[in-house]
């Protein structure tokens, strides 16, 4: 996503589809016409001139496509607009043939266009780690293990080495493709902790889990230095909750290590995070922070086949955000990149059904993991692995039935 930022839009139903519409102005008329055409796919494109998007919306009716834009847009009566195409895969690629040959950067739009299709057509096959190629033609479960005595799920429940351990091996033997370990607590208002806390808690328990686990190894920090230490005792994927923003280290240190990394979406470190949960376009700010936390990787020389994408749910956003990263999941498939998701046991399934005990809300964690399975996610961070283990397979095979 370069200079255009053309974004997948999934839209369930017909009132998604008119928000979105009158989200970037159309005419009245205009919405009323397109509605019913928005069945298609639908690509985002900000902030156009009205000379581009003018060319875009004559280009798409002669391939049998439309393209929304805000009324004043035919008359070049406003500054710029954002566009919606609306049209099958086939008629896309028609489109993008075309502009190779119009003005106005619309060539360069082309190649962006061309680049999205195709990862939206061709789901991430592996995962790439510094020990192993993690297949993923089945959802990965990451089973998470707690070593912090805050933890707003598991409140201390694992946070000496031999009760970690033991987890650990009943996580694995449940079905877990990946431990994650984390030292820090990532909890709405959690207080942060020093390098050095952090890495007491969790270099001792990778280090005894390394030369026994046959999963992967994944530790939870936004630490260079504690990332570093863990990579050396062991782990092989950094899960970095910042997504590369809070520790100007940790893009090097990754690259260096040829770790699989979780770029992550979020407002703010936990204990501020929750202050400002209001977004004008909620997915539009999360597809523009994630997709420069992965410019910042590759500028550093992560590979592509290392990165997976988090969009952050409950880090920043309140609880019918959260709803909305859920519907609208498969928005971030146009990354090309594996998708994590990690719903497990948060407040918004709580507030939802009411459940106001963290570890209440198994079957509504359930719910989100097989939706989020359907919506593209292939790696899934729970704390619950025989369940969801099943939930997400059970998923992936009516999906491929």
């Amino acid at each position: 996503m370069g200079h255009f930022s053309p974004r997948l839009l999934s839209l369930q139903t017909l009132g998604h589809a008119e928000r979105e519409l009158q989200r970037i102005a159309v005419d009245r008329y205009g919405i009323i016409e397109m509605i019913p055409k928005m069945k298609m796919l639908c690509i985002h494109l900000p902030q156009l001139e009205c000379r581009q998007a003018n060319i875009l919306k004559q280009e798409m009716l002669s391939v049998g496509g439309d393209a929304a834009v805000a009324r004043g847009t035919v008359a070049c009566s406003i500054s710029s607009t954002d566009c919606v195409l609306i049209g099958t895969a086939k008629q896309l690629g028609r489109l993008c043939r075309k502009l190779k040959a119009q003005p106005f950067g619309l060539p360069e739009l082309a190649g962006e266009l061309d680049l999205l299709l195709g990862h939206i057509s061709s789901v991430p096959a592996a995962w790439k780690t510094s020990r192993r190629t993690l297949s993923l033609r089945r959802p990965l479960i990451m089973g998470i293990l707690n070593l912090t005595p805050d933890s707003f799920s598991d409140s201390g429940r694992y946070n000496s080495p031999d009760l970690a351990f033991e987890r650990a091996l009943q996580m694995e033997a449940e079905g877990a493709d990946i431990i994650d370990i984390g030292g820090e607590s990532t909890r709405p208002g959690a207080a942060l902790v020093s390098t050095d806390e952090e890495l007491g808690r969790v270099i001792p328990v990778i280090e005894r889990l390394a030369g026994v686990l046959t999963c992967a190894i994944s530790v939870d920090t936004w630490k260079s230095g504690v990332a570093a230490t863990a990579v050396a005792a062991g782990a092989e994927i950094i899960n970095d909750i910042s997504g590369f923003n809070f520790d100007p280290q940790m893009a090097g240190l990754a690259a260096n290590s040829g770790a699989g990394v979780v770029l992550m979406h979020t407002r703010g470190t936990p204990d501020k995070m929750q202050q400002d949960t209001e977004y004008d376009d909620l997915m539009t700010e999360v597809t523009a922070g994630l997709h420069a936390s992965i410019v910042c990787a590759r500028e550093a020389g992560v590979s592509d086949d290392c990165i997976a994408v988090d969009p952050g749910i409950g880090f920043g956003k309140d609880a019918a955000g959260n709803l909305e990263l859920l519907r609208r999941l498969a928005e971030l498939s146009g990354f090309g990149l594996p998708i994590l998701f990690g719903p497990s046991r948060k407040s918004f399934i709580g507030k939802v059904l009411g459940r106001g005990q963290a570890d209440d809300r198994l079957f509504g964690t359930a719910a989100t993991v097989a939706i989020s399975v359907y919506n593209g996610a292939s790696i899934l961070r729970v704390h619950d692995v025989r369940a969801m283990r099943d939930v997400a397979d059970m998923a992936h095979a009516v999906m491929n039935s």
